[in-house]
Formats: C-alpha cells, sequence, structure tokens
C-alpha cells in the first residue's frame, strides 16, 4: 500500500489516514488505488469492528481530484484518443464509497479540514462526521465543469434535502462547520485540537459495541430510503431476526437482568 494512505488495525479498529499534507491530501492516481485497497481491506476483515477515516495535517480532509496530474492524463488522453481519465470513477470512486456505504461496521469520518469534491464525497459515505471547527466543505464539481460524482447525487439529497443539495452543487461555495452541522452533514462539531481524540474516541465505543446490530442498522436505513413501508417492514423483521440470534443480543440481556455492562463479541 503507498505510503500516501496509512492503515492501521487496533483492538478491532481500523484507522485509515489520507497522508498527502502537503498537497492538501488531493487524490493522485496512487492515493486513489491504496485508499481504495485500504477501505476494502477494512470493510472486508472480521477482526475489525468499526473503521476511522481521518487525515494528515490541518488544512485538508481531502480536496478531492489531484488537479495537476489530471491535467496531464487529459492531455494524454487528447494525444492518444483513449478517453482513460475518467474511469476513475469507475475504478476507483465508486468502489471506495461502495466500500465505505456498505461495510457490515460502522465508518466514522474525523474532518481535520477542508472536504471539498471527492473528499466530501467520502466523508458523506461514512456513518458518522466528526468535523473540527475549522474544516470547510464544497461541491467544488460545478467550478471545474464536471458533474456529481463519489456518490454525492446519492448521498447529499438524503442527507440536507434535495433543493438544498441542487443548491449546494450548483453554486459551489465553502461552508463552515458551523454551517454544515445546521445542514446536517457534520453529526458533532469540535474543536480541531480535540478532533483525533473525540473521533477516536468515538470509533474505539462502536468498535466495542453490537456489531451485528451496527451493520443490521446500516443496512436498515440505507433499505428504508428507498422502498415502501411494507417492504420495509418486512426488511426489519428479517434484519432483527438476524440481530436476535446473535450471540451479542443474547449477552446484552443476560448483563441487562445481571445490571451489568454487557462485553460484546462482536458476532
Amino acid at each position: 500500500m503507498a505510503d500516501t494512505v496509512l492503515y492501521e488495525v487496533s483492538d478491532g479498529l481500523a484507522t485509515i489516514t489520507l497522508n498527502r499534507p502537503e498537497a492538501m491530501n488531493a487524490l493522485n492516481v496512487a492515493t486513489k488505488v491504496a485508499l481504495r485497497d485500504a477501505v476494502r481491506s477494512a470493510a472486508g476483515d472480521g477482526a475489525v469492528r468499526a473503521v476511522l477515516l481521518t487525515a494528515a495535517g490541518d488544512r485538508a480532509f481531502c480536496v478531492g481530484q489531484d488537479l495537476k496530474e489530471h491535467i496531464g492524463l487529459l492531455a494524454a488522453d487528447r494525444e492518444s484518443g483513449s478517453g482513460q481519465t475518467m474511469s476513475t470513477v469507475r475504478e476507483h470512486y465508486n468502489p471506495i464509497v461502495r466500500a465505505l456505504a456498505d461495510a457490515p461496521k460502522p465508518v466514522v469520518a474525523a474532518v481535520n479540514g477542508v472536504a471539498a469534491g471527492a473528499g466530501l464525497g467520502f466523508a458523506l459515505a461514512a456513518d458518522y462526521r466528526i468535523v473540527a471547527d475549522t474544516a470547510a466543505f464544497n461541491t467544488s464539481f460545478a467550478g471545474v465543469a464536471l458533474t456529481a460524482d463519489s456518490g454525492i447525487s446519492w448521498t447529499l439529497p438524503r442527507v440536507v434535502g434535495p433543493g438544498r443539495a441542487t443548491d449546494l452543487l450548483l453554486f459551489p461555495r465553502t461552508i463552515t462547520a458551523q454551517d454544515a452541522h445546521d445542514l446536517g452533514i457534520a453529526n458533532r462539531v469540535v474543536p480541531a485540537a480535540d478532533l483525533r481524540a473525540e473521533a477516536e474516541k468515538v470509533a474505539r465505543a462502536l468498535a466495542e459495541g453490537p456489531t451485528v446490530a451496527y451493520a443490521a442498522l446500516k443496512e436498515a436505513v440505507a433499505y428504508g430510503l428507498t422502498h415502501s413501508l411494507e417492504e420495509t417492514l418486512e426488511k426489519e423483521d428479517e434484519l432483527q431476526t438476524r440481530a436476535g440470534s446473535s450471540e451479542d443480543h443474547a449477552i446484552a440481556v443476560q448483563a441487562f437482568v445481571n445490571k451489568e455492562r454487557p462485553k460484546y463479541l462482536g458476532r
């Protein structure tokens, strides 16, 4: 894995860190490949019970596509007629977002600075966003004559509503951490100096929780957004049966009766 993305697993928590602070964690090809592989590893590793996605430095979480590299790739495309540059959506962005959103475990994004374009998309694909009070957000796409990618056309309207999402996409502009909280993009805003500690605290608490139930909750919410009430009730029945047969449920019930704190196994 390239050193532009750091990957560490400790006590059930996988920490994925974008590591190009000198470039505001912009996404060149090497970084996209490494991030895709890291997120897939975390999502598929049964020993990982929660994921923390963050970035190095204090200026940016991720400003999206590395436009300096992108210019060169576009020029090469024009010469060759290959049109390969924009395949990055299919080869990199889509798999990253799918792995984050579909991971059968909670994903926490610790947004330490600017999150723009695909950087915003990755943050929105997480289940919970803890944001430094110095952070900022921008959709960016229309500003470089592009449409939305990295799942933003799906996630952003569901977070802020279709009207506000369209406004933010048509008129890209920087919004503050507090604005993001008011819109629902940020679940929690904390002082920048406390971000890493607070994010790790939340992520580790989730890593110690009932993983099967968390996975079912993620699936239930995603399903309910695109299905009827009747279909959703059927899905809830299916998922509750799954959660109810888990070892963690038995542990939780016994701990409740004994007036003890449950120690979950994640299965």
